[in-house]
């Protein structure tokens, strides 16, 4: 195991700046997610980390060692790619073995390892197969045996379960999340998907355009983000967020200059009685999708149009309603997307108290 820092690294592809002065502590043991928009630099990132990409400038340290002229293969990574990079002439047993057989482990070793790594991986039944006679599930336990034999200081997995049915990549993310638990080893994971951020991290940095928005615990990003690009990537649906000049009747004592107010969709009370004070807005339910338990609705209102979500019996459509939004579950930012946190609203201290504090 290894903690990770990468200190002031830049990455520049000719006169483009990719990454800029980017700072990041991955912590030993942990399952780091990083994840964003295509183009964020997110696998670029990543990339540096294990040695495959160069560096404009800054530092990487893995464990006590600094890294950045040390060679990919000697930097104690395993790497697991999106489209798995296995020998389709070898069988799973010959895949697994090939970089133990370049290192030079004797025979006997090189066999203890591979069955150890085959149990763990639920592989031992295949090892005599080729990987175009197993499923993608099965293709993708290979690439990771692959990378386990290794007995690596830090996992680097690049989208590995893009390229799966839906399906196959919920049981891949309860397989991973049960592999990292039992291996306690580091694990860095890049993704585009905040379902997957969201369900497998200790800890999620979210990227856009080659800088950290915020790196914090999965609920800690839901429930308190920093800026507007945090709040929408994260959850689904995204943070509603309507502009503070099209919000009517909210009055908000504060020297700060508020450009947005926000709330989740499950926060909407939707279907009830309205005895709380909060932000009332009307509008017309334009569309509802039925997921069994839940419903989520898309509200058009003269504010803007927002999300509800909600574990009710269904509503109509093309109905007209009121709801009101408890003035403690909102949030707001400036002009610029940044968080304004501590506003005081005097007319709402008694629900404040009652709801907790106003975000």
């Amino acid at each position: 195991m290894a903690e990770i820092i990468l200190r002031n690294i830049s990455k520049m592809y000719k006169d483009e700046t990719v990454i800029s002065d980017l700072n990041l502590t991955i912590k030993d043991g942990s399952f780091t997610v990083l994840v964003g928009p295509s183009g964020c630099g997110k696998s670029t990132t990543l990339r540096m980390i294990a040695g495959l990409e160069k560096e404009s400038g800054g530092e990487i340290w893995i464990g006590d060692k600094r890294v950045n002229n040390t060679q990919p293969g000697l930097r104690d990574v395993a790497m697991v790619f999106q489209n798995y990079a296995l020998y389709p002439t070898m069988t799973v047993r010959e895949n697994i073995e090939f970089g133990l057989k370049n290192r030079k482990v004797p025979k006997q070793e090189r066999e203890t390892l591979i069955r150890d790594i085959c149990e763990i991986v639920a592989l031992t039944p295949y090892l005599d197969k080729k990987p175009q006679n197993l499923s993608g599930g099965q293709r993708q336990r290979v690439a990771l045996a692959r990378a386990m034999v290794k007995k690596p200081q830090v996992f680097i997995l690049d989208e590995p379960l893009s390229n799966l049915d839906a399906k196959l990549r919920g049981q891949m993310r309860t397989e991973l999340i049960q592999l990292h638990q039992r291996l306690r080893t580091t694990f860095v994971y890049v993704t585009h998907d905040q379902v997957e951020a969201m369900s497998m991290g200790d800890e999620i940095v979210v990227m856009n355009k080659g800088v950290i928005q915020q790196v914090d615990s999965p609920m800690k990003l839901y429930n308190d983000p920093n800026n507007l690009f945090a709040a929408q990537f994260i959850g689904t649906p995204a943070m509603n967020i309507l502009s503070f000049g099209d919000v009517h009747g909210l009055k908000v004592e504060t020297r700060a200059r508020i450009g947005y107010v926000g709330f989740r969709a499950e926060q909407v009370p939707m279907g009830t009685e309205h005895h709380m004070e909060g932000l009332e807005i009307e509008g017309e339910i334009v569309t509802r999708e039925s997921l069994g338990a839940e419903n989520i609705y898309q509200i058009k209102s003269a504010a803007g149009t927002f999300f509800a979500k909600t574990f009710i019996s269904p509503l109509e459509t093309a109905v007209r309603i009121k709801v009101v939004i408890p003035y403690n579950v909102l949030y707001y930012f400036d002009p610029e997307g940044q968080r304004i946190r501590g506003l005081d609203m005097p007319q709402t201290k008694s629900l404040a108290v009652a709801g907790g504090a106003i975000r």
